[in-house]
């Protein structure tokens, strides 16, 4: 797999909001980060796709999508070394597999595809499409939520992705992601303490 494109190894619990534009993942996002105090990792395709609209009045492109891909990953791996603990990450290499997908009539750039697969994430939130639509420069395809939603729901099955689904206010899907992420943090750190105590027991016994 290409560098780039590969996560760093780091003991961190990562956790990704996947789904359909305009479904309140970063607002999530921010809400995990300020609640467990730690950073999250935006979505580098909103930024490089406004530059994009901003300079050249273009919409994403095929030749794009490995560019946001690599962007994607170098902004995880820099901003896992300033995680305590656990990474929220708005986005990840499966989210852009998917878009490529169905905006491309099935075409997902080799590496792209490769990586999507291959890097691994703790727990994936699904947020569903019980969001008011907002419009901006980027967002499209309005009429056709459920439709997206139903392709990333499908992907998460396909490769066997640990995931929830969020529905309902702000506040219930807050309630639901952390009290499954306060789940995997309590089972690592309770593997740490038995791996610890396993190791003082080898060395007592030496």
């Amino acid at each position: 797999m290409e560098k780039e494109l590969q996560q760093n190894s780091i003991n961190l619990v990562k956790v990704v909001l996947f789904g359909p534009e305009s479904t309140g993942k970063t607002t999530l996002s921010r809400q995990l980060a300020r609640h467990y105090n730690t950073v999250w990792a935006p979505e580098f395709a909103r930024e490089y796709l406004q530059d994009k609209w901003n300079n050249e009045r273009k919409t994403c492109q095929k030749k794009d999508l490995l560019p946001i891909a690599i962007g994607q990953m170098k902004l995880e791996n820099e901003l896992s070394k300033k995680a305590d603990k656990l990474l929220i990450c708005d986005t990840d290499l499966l989210e852009t597999k998917v878009y490529s997908e169905e905006f491309y009539g099935g075409f997902v750039d080799e590496k792209l595809n490769e990586a999507a697969k291959v890097n691994t994430y703790d727990l994936y939130l699904l947020t569903y499409i019980d969001t008011p639509w907002e419009e901006d420069d980027l967002r499209d395809r309005p009429e056709q939520r459920l439709e997206m939603f139903m392709a990333f729901e499908k992907a998460l099955k396909k490769y066997h992705k640990n995931y929830i689904l969020l529905k309902g206010d702000k506040e219930t899907r807050l309630k639901i992601a952390t009290n499954a992420i306060d789940k995997i943090l309590q089972e690592k750190e309770n593997l740490h303490s038995f791996s610890a105590s396993l190791k003082s027991k080898k060395n007592y016994m030496k």
